[in-house]
């Protein structure tokens, strides 16, 4: 069981190596926290479980439990509350090469006009009726 534990353990800090690596490498501020938010989840998880593996009793269970339910609630939350700030303040998030969703949007036309939608699309503001 020890060698579970370690290698849990391991895969944890891994996790959040890789996500130290994403800070420095990543272009946005909102791939940052994805990155971030994500290994704070799954990091913590690994790493908390390893070490119960390696240490099992009751109390060590329980303060598993709280600190697992803890970590994905707050992570998730603390990642949301900073791309939100980011977004409100304006920070720019870098252009992709790949846009899934260009193909249902419709530019408008040169004089102004707004084309009529392809088939099967829906036009803006008609998504409640």
């Amino acid at each position: 069981m020890s060698v579970v534990g370690n290698i849990l353990v391991v895969a944890g800090a891994l996790i959040f190596a890789t996500a130290a690596l994403g800070l420095v490498r990543f272009p946005d501020a909102y791939t940052r926290v994805s990155a971030v938010g994500t290994a704070g989840g799954v990091g913590i998880v690994l790493l908390v479980s390893g070490a119960l593996v390696i240490q099992p009793s009751v109390p060590n269970v329980a303060k598993v439990v709280v600190i697992v339910l803890l970590q994905l609630a707050t992570s998730a939350v603390g990642s949301m509350a900073i791309a939100r700030s980011a977004y409100l303040t304006g920070v720019r998030m870098t252009r992709w090469s790949y846009d899934e969703l260009a193909d249902d949007t419709v530019p408008p036309a040169r004089d102004g006009t707004v084309p009529p939608a392809r088939e099967g699309t829906v036009p803006p503001g008609a998504a409640g009726s």
